[in-house]
């Protein structure tokens, strides 16, 4: 049976297509912007690309793109793909869909999934470790991270805890279908994640508390403000409120979720000083 696998470039996509290939599995990987020679172009905004990316495909992992869903639907479904793995998000059971747009974009995806005939598995992640690279230009430089609720709790999860949930159900379409919670084992806050992150460098991460204005005017090059703003009222309401943690990761792989400070030992060579 050979997978498709979407979002080539990403850290999910990367993790699954190495456990793969660990197994000897048939694979295709699939990008917007292909990076490397076997990969082959498939933008899911564009339905043009998507009959070439399919053909001989019987199961998809997936990233929630919602412009030509109902497109890629239809020619999984004439190309006799069998089981489609959505990485969806957990937002779209947190936050309110007719204001969070990261929430709305992943529902409409679902719910596209959901209607047709394709024997459809929904992975709802909450926060990921690798969110954390997004202090790195300040860490590796010196300067303090800026936050505007450094109390704000999430249960960040390894990226390859998700991508082995997902070989499981590729793999095992039989323990497919319904809708999947993955969380990391334990709720941190943004300012403990930098604790810890600190312990993998050896070095004191200093951060700075800043107003959400603060923060948005920092971001607004490459954040849309709508995005932005949903990220401040999720994190303002978990300032000081722990993330519920489920089981997922390990009911389907057999292990624990990897904490957060595996992930950091592991990429800690982001973070340092030049």
């Amino acid at each position: 049976m050979s997978i498709l696998v979407t979002g080539g470039r990403g850290a999910v996509a990367r993790s699954l297509t190495t456990f793969l290939a660990g197994r000897g599995l048939p694979y295709r990987l699939a990008s917007r912007a292909p990076d490397t020679p076997e990969a082959v172009r498939c933008d899911l905004a564009d339905p043009t690309t998507f009959a070439g990316a399919l053909a001989g495909i019987r199961a998809v992992f997936l990233y929630a793109e919602a412009t030509g869903i109902e497109a890629f639907v239809e020619e999984a479904g004439a190309a006799g793909v069998e089981h489609v793995v959505l990485l969806s998000s957990s937002a779209v059971i947190t936050e309110d869909a007719t204001v969070n747009p990261l929430a709305a974009s992943h529902l409409a995806v679902e719910e596209a999934l959901l209607a047709s005939s394709l024997h459809t598995t929904l992975l709802r992640p909450g926060a990921f470790a690798g969110n954390a690279r997004g202090w790195s230009s300040a860490l590796s430089s010196g300067r303090p991270v800026r936050l505007p609720h450094p109390g704000a709790h999430s249960a960040p999860i390894h990226e390859a805890d998700i991508a082995e949930t997902a070989l499981t159900l590729l793999t095992d379409p039989a323990r497919g279908g319904g809708a999947h919670t993955l969380t990391g084992p334990q709720s941190l806050t943004f300012a403990t994640q930098l604790e810890i992150l600190g312990s993998a460098l050896g070095r004191t991460l200093p951060y700075e508390e800043v107003t959400p204005g603060q923060w948005k005017a920092d971001v607004a090059e490459y954040l849309p403000a709508p995005y932005a703003d949903a990220l401040l009222g999720y994190w303002a309401a978990a300032d000081g409120v722990p993330t519920s943690t489920t089981d997922t990761v390990e009911r389907f792989t057999g292990h624990p979720a990897r904490s957060f400070a595996t992930w950091a030992q592991e990429n800690a060579s982001d973070f340092r000083r030049p």
